[in-house]
């Protein structure tokens, strides 16, 4: 009775089994033929059975008979076939030719404008660069254009230089106070004036950053009028949960100034970005006709648009909006996002809950087999995220760090290949010694289903925390579910043949490709991001994950085919093989991070700053002082492939931290200390810049509400950094800047950031300290630094000639520092 509820597959694996081990009698052809084989659906009952031969071999079904090699090769080239599609839609995103008609956006002349002002030099605020030379040449611009524009508009312009205080949450929170900054402020109105206006806003002194808009109605300026759109809720909502370290230029406005708007940005290569190679020629013209084409088209819909007057009324709400590879742009209302989510997430549960309340009669052991398999991925996808974990902390911890940097297929082939050769390892052992006699088909049906529901249940939680990336999800509920619909009869009948596949293959087109092409976009922003992203955070192991997220999503709807075909040893022993090469290669230094190539260069970024410190006591005596080169790598290798070339930086010279001072004691230019913890420290003769700091107390008082009121003046050039530490006993209440309520960095200290124009007078400010209990130690320390970074002053001999060390696949970026640590205490002056 039990042979036949087997197929011809397992009989035949099972005679041959007895011819190898005994001289059991085989059957006959014809019997074998006239015996029933079971359905496809998990539904039909004897399916499965679990019956081990007496030699304690587990006989399996392989009903479909796939072959393994036609398998993976036919997954492999539909994978590299998604990823080519990628690739030919990524090349649609940097457009041939120039400007048509009179009117559109010229790049040639965008080009001879950044050319020129780049040709200016280093722009730091508050240098004559900056605030007199680009600002004339700015000027003579606008006159031009003005002579050259319509009599039924009017050209008028205004140069402000504002002075503000604000605080932002960005790298542990800090804030920032600018003086006597220059804008430069054009309004292009018609002749009888405007009641309402658009600002399309970027600043001249450095580079733009990051991602998109809230608002409903921009969202459809942006799809109505684009037309080169490249834009996705995902990247949004990366930005705004804080996984990436960055902040936008657009947060002014949005926070401070309640105003909606769109942020664009360049994304791609971000490995020179804020480097040496950073420079005008690497911006294709073609990309700057592409982004000049969708803004100004943007800008000319917003400005004509009916919504314009009555803004507000639409700005609430969120909007789903994602490009299709570029083509276009798909948008709608977030709750209208959500309805679709859950009509999906329903229809799933309708086709699961069907099979598992079928009666046990003709359901065999499905429910508790798609429990089981649940299990099992869970358990791959585990075991094949501590493999690749552990591989990673190896590799970091022999210094074989950010091997893929410089050739980012290196981690595909260490960590991709990893992960996938564990998945399909757990998988193969319990096809081999768990489901034992089960039909081929009948497992592929059970892990489709596990997969679909893995989904659904992604899809439902994402979508009640009203995310709207849950739309990835639906896409990978949806169209596997309608594959599974039209591929059913098919598979019934014939099993996993020619046929089947590519009717398979072709159903899952859409998520696969998309997600191919999401992938693209994370490891572009994600993978450069890793090359500075401070000495703590291993990015090996960072990047392992990411890739091991990747394969369990790809391989999701693929596991079924594990069960499908007649073995996966090649496959495995393929992957592993890759794998254990790649990594003895990365394990001998075979890769190395970085590169000075003109075409593609990959800089290590290391930050020197010739500094003077000097540190004072409750009485103003100097308690000690002295002088050197800190040096500062931004990615997790350190120092170690510096040291080769300059013996004088290692271990040796590591930089210790002052305890009992904020921020260690160091001049730091932004509150990244926590990301980088280690650094090094080289003695230097003293720095005396130019134009040096010069920092009071001018006056210290009770207030009627038993605080300590301390006002301070500081003069210096053009960026200064000001820290507090409170004591023991002792709060900070409140101060001068910001909207009053003083912001810690991580750590606990107070950091804020000034920067001035050219002129500027002296700054000014106070704080306010609690004081619960009287110290010896007193109330407060304080210090301020002097950044010197434009002129001669940011240069000292001993800096330059550490400088020219570096090897050419560095980028030192060098300064000098002066400042000065104080200790205040509660008496009165």
């Amino acid at each position: 009775m039990e042979w036949a509820s087997e197929s011809a597959a397992v009989r035949r694996h099972r005679v041959g089994g007895e011819r190898r081990d005994g001289p059991a009698a085989a059957p006959q052809p014809g019997r074998e033929a006239l015996a029933p084989e079971p359905p496809a659906d998990a539904g039909g009952g004897g399916a499965r059975t679990r019956k081990r031969s007496a030699g304690g071999d587990a006989s399996r079904g392989a009903g479909t008979g796939l072959s393994e090699a036609r398998a993976a090769l036919g997954l492999a080239l539909y994978l590299l076939a998604l990823r080519a599609l990628v690739q030919l839609s990524l090349q649609q995103l940097v457009l041939r030719g120039a400007a048509g008609r009179p009117g559109d956006f010229d790049a040639r002349q965008a080009r001879d404008y950044l050319e020129h002002i780049t040709s200016i030099g280093p722009r730091t605020t508050g240098s004559p660069e900056n605030e007199i030379l680009t600002v004339h040449y700015l000027l003579e611009q606008i006159k031009l254009i003005e002579v050259q524009s319509s009599s039924l508009h009017r050209i008028s312009v205004d140069v402000q230089r504002p002075t503000g205080s604000f605080s932002i949450d960005f790298l542990g929170g800090f804030t920032s106070y600018y003086d006597n900054i220059t804008n430069v402020v054009v309004k292009l109105e018609p002749r009888d004036g405007a009641q309402h206006a658009v600002l399309a806003n970027c600043h001249f002194d450095s580079v733009a950053n990051s991602p998109g808009p809230e608002n409903p109605w921009l969202v459809q300026a942006y799809v109505s009028a684009a037309k080169h759109p490249f834009a996705s809720v995902v990247a949004q909502e990366v930005f705004q949960s804080g996984i990436i370290p960055s902040d936008t230029d657009f947060r002014i406005y949005r926070d401070f100034g309640n105003i909606p708007g769109i942020d664009l940005a360049f994304i791609e290569n971000g490995y020179i970005y804020h480097t040496k190679y950073d420079t005008a020629d690497r911006i294709l013209t073609d990309s700057i006709q592409r982004a000049g084409d969708n803004i100004l088209a943007v800008l000319k819909y917003l400005a004509t648009s009916d919504v314009l007057p009555s803004s507000s009324k639409y700005r609430h709400g969120h909007m789903v909006f994602f490009d299709v590879l570029g083509l276009f742009v798909i948008a709608y209302p977030s709750r209208v996002g959500s309805i679709i989510n859950y009509m999906v997430v329903t229809a799933a549960v309708l086709y699961l809950g069907k099979k598992w309340l079928r009666p046990k009669q003709k359901t065999g052991n499905y429910t508790k087999d798609f429990f089981c398999g649940l299990g099992i991925t869970l358990v791959s996808w585990f075991t094949s995220l501590v493999t690749v974990l552990i591989i990673a902390v190896f590799v970091s911890l022999i210094g074989r760090s950010l091997s893929w940097y410089n050739h980012f297929y290196v981690s595909v082939c260490l960590y991709g290949t990893a992960a996938a050769a564990k998945i399909i390892l757990i998988h193969t052992l319990a096809k081999r010694f768990y489901y034992v006699n089960a039909s081929d088909r009948y497992l592929g049906e059970v892990f489709f289903d596990i997969s679909l529901f893995v989904h659904c249940v992604s899809l439902t939680a994402l979508t009640s925390q009203g995310l709207c990336s849950a739309f990835i999800s639906a896409v990978w509920v949806a169209f596997p579910l309608l594959t599974k619909f039209c591929t059913r009869k098919d598979f019934k009948q014939h099993g996993a043949q020619g046929k089947f596949i590519a009717l398979y293959l072709s159903g899952m087109f859409v998520p696969y490709l998309y997600t191919l092409y999401l992938i693209w976009a994370v490891f572009e922003m994600f993978t450069p991001i890793l090359g500075r992203s401070g000495t703590e955070i291993p990015p090996d192991v960072v990047l392992a994950s990411i890739l091991a997220g990747c394969t369990m999503i790809l391989s999701s709807y693929f596991i079924n085919f594990i069960y499908l075909a007649r073995s996966t040893k090649r496959t495995m022993l393929s992957l592993t093989l890759v794998c254990v090469v790649t990594f003895l290669l990365v394990c001998s230094g075979a890769f190395f991070p970085y590169s000075s190539h003109p075409a593609s260069p990959k800089p290590k970024r290391v930050f020197l700053q010739h500094m003077t410190r000097t540190f004072h006591d409750l009485d103003g005596n100097v308690v000690k002082r002295d002088s050197g080169i800190w040096i500062n790598g931004f990615d997790y290798t350190g120092m170690s492939h510096i040291t080769p070339h300059i013996p004088e930086i290692n271990e040796s010279i590591r930089a210790h931290c002052e305890e009992n001072a904020p921020l260690c004691g160091f001049p730091w230019y932004l509150p990244v200390h926590f990301l980088i913890r280690k650094n090094w420290y080289l003695p230097a003769p003293e720095v005396s810049p130019g134009n040096p700091a010069h920092f009071r107390l001018v006056s210290k008082e009770q207030t009627p509400w038993d605080s300590i009121k301390l006002t301070f003046e500081a003069t210096g050039p053009s960026h200064m950094s000001f820290y507090i530490r409170t004591h023991e006993g002792s709060t900070l209440s409140q101060w001068s800047l910001g909207n009053g309520t003083p912001v810690t960095s991580k750590g606990g200290d107070y950091f804020v950031f000034y920067s001035h124009g050219l002129q500027a007078s002296a700054w000014r400010f106070w704080i306010e300290v609690q004081v619960l209990e009287e110290r010896p130690e007193g109330m407060v320390t304080v210090a301020i630094a002097a950044h010197h970074l434009s002129g001669e002053e940011k240069r000292s001999s001993q800096l330059d000639a550490l400088k020219d060390k570096f090897p050419d696949w560095t980028f030192p970026s060098a300064w000098v520092h002066a400042s000065g640590h104080n200790c205040i205490d509660a008496r009165s002056p």
